[in-house]
């Protein structure tokens, strides 16, 4: 009798023990549930040529190619392609089940002009508001595809002449944080309220705005773009790669050439994004190259809604400003956790590591300095007060591994506040070469493990206010 209770009670623990062990694999295997989980394979093809698109890049053919996606929809789905040549478009609507290929020697070129891309309702830099569509939309739907070994120019230097004049026109007045959303700039593709969809292959160019960005949608693949934003000038705000509160999303193999964010994430901004509070989380970054612009990998500035589960590995930053960027603001909420990073190439970089929770002041809060009697909602929604215990942001959980950066203006750039340190950071094998070593400031619980940051200028890292800071083996 004994012997049988106690055989029942080990049964018992083994069940508890197989289920816990269970439970807990699956709570840290994440990452294999990221992506797109399915892909528009009907057999059905067609032709955007056979509803009068013309490839001769001088007559919009937005309706020919709208008609032919909504045709491919209404049976069932399929692929639509299109005759080698160039394409005058504005705002496209990709449907559920339809793999809009854009083929090798075929170029769909925005059409000039805001009157192309209608107003929807939308979220752009942190808060809701009317914007116009992207070039090619998807929105509200599922198992959709964009593909292709073609080119989308999207025109953007129209776009970025208008906003450096109203800029010019707007920062005197105390209003450089409304520019941004008053300049209404068109994205080159928007992902919306989708799931189970997959962007690869294209090259981007000359993005007017973001190039990709990734909204409130969950299991989505962005694969082996090449982004360029660089042509032409300098673009404000051409961000390659933009994940906005949205889950289990997937990018990689991609090469960047912008002048803002290279791959960026984002999760709302102020009170506004405190209200929706939509985390970016369960995110997989890999096997991606920058080149010019803001950072290889960037968190934030929009944090409210808070950015979590993410791995980042096998990247590439050459002549990038920031390598690994985290960004907020005291008005942002919200805040960085649960991130992993590891296996970073950073060349000519001018900062490798840069974390601010007061990032660029002029923009990040919104104040006017006379009152006016009538103004847009989406700036009142910024002017509403954050209250500081809703409004400083949290960096905690962070793991970095195996990061070599050569030839950078700084080494670190590191600034916490006394309402708000920067917790729980663990640094494994950095090597770091650069001018000057930069600093570190309110942090908590940060370990470096073989850390060196080497600097031409005499001095160490400027050290101030951090708690119970390990260093094994390391020379800051």
């Amino acid at each position: 009798m004994m012997m049988k209770r106690f055989g029942a009670i080990l049964f018992v623990i083994f069940v508890l023990a197989f289920y816990s062990c269970s439970a807990s694999t699956n709570n840290n295997d994440w990452t294999k549930d990221v992506g797109a989980r399915s892909f528009p394979n009907s057999s059905n093809t067609i032709s955007v040529n056979d509803f009068g698109a013309t490839n001769k890049g001088l007559i919009l053919s937005t309706e020919a190619i709208q008609s032919a996606i909504d045709s491919c929809a209404a049976m069932g789905g399929g692929k639509v392609i299109f005759e080698p040549g160039m394409y005058l478009t504005g705002s496209l609507f990709v449907k559920s089940n339809v793999n809009l290929h854009i083929g090798k020697d075929v170029e769909l070129r925005g059409v000039i002009g805001l009157e192309y891309y209608p107003d929807i309702d939308t979220r752009v830099a942190g808060i809701e508001m009317e914007w116009p569509a992207a070039i090619i939309n998807v929105i509200d739907q599922k198992n959709a595809a964009v593909t292709g070994e073609g080119t989308i120019h999207a025109q953007g230097r129209y776009h970025w002449e208008r906003y450096w004049k109203l800029r010019e026109e707007y920062t005197p007045k105390g209003l450089r944080w409304a520019s941004d959303y008053d300049c209404k700039r068109v994205r080159t593709l928007l992902v919306s309220e989708s799931e189970d969809v997959t962007i690869s292959g294209l090259t981007m160019l000359q993005a007017g705005f973001w190039t990709v960005h990734v909204l409130y949608s969950e299991h989505v693949t962005v694969d082996g773009l090449t982004i360029n934003n660089n042509i032409g000038g300098h673009g404000p705000s051409t961000d390659g790669v933009d994940i906005d509160s949205s889950s289990k999303i997937l990018v990689e193999n991609c090469d960047i050439d912008c002048n803002d964010d290279n791959i960026c994430l984002k999760s709302g901004r102020d009170s506004d994004g405190l209200r929706v509070d939509r985390p970016c989380e369960y995110i997989v970054i890999r096997n991606c190259t920058s080149h010019r612009g803001g950072g290889l990998i960037t968190f934030g500035s929009e944090t409210s809604g808070e950015i979590r589960y993410v791995e980042v590995y096998d990247l590439q930053a050459n002549n990038t400003n920031c390598a690994i960027r985290l960004k907020s603001a005291f008005t942002r909420g919200g805040g960085v956790n649960n991130v992993t990073i590891y296996n970073i190439e950073a060349n000519n970089v001018r900062t490798p590591v840069e974390v601010s929770l007061n990032w660029n002041p002029s923009y990040s809060y919104a104040s006017l300095e006379k009152d006016m009697d009538s103004i847009p909602h989406y700036w009142k929604a910024m002017l509403k007060e954050v209250p500081p215990e809703k409004g400083i942001p949290t960096f905690k959980n962070v793991t970095i591994r195996n990061v070599n950066a050569k030839n950078s203006k700084y080494g670190m750039n590191v600034a916490g506040v006394e309402d708000s340190y920067i917790e729980n950071f663990s640094w494994t094998d950095i090597n770091i070469e650069c001018d000057e070593p930069g600093r570190i400031i309110y942090t908590k619980d940060w370990t470096f493990d073989n850390v060196t940051i080497k600097s031409k200028e005499v001095g160490k890292v400027n050290l101030e206010n951090n708690i119970n800071l390990k260093t094994n083996n390391s020379k800051l």
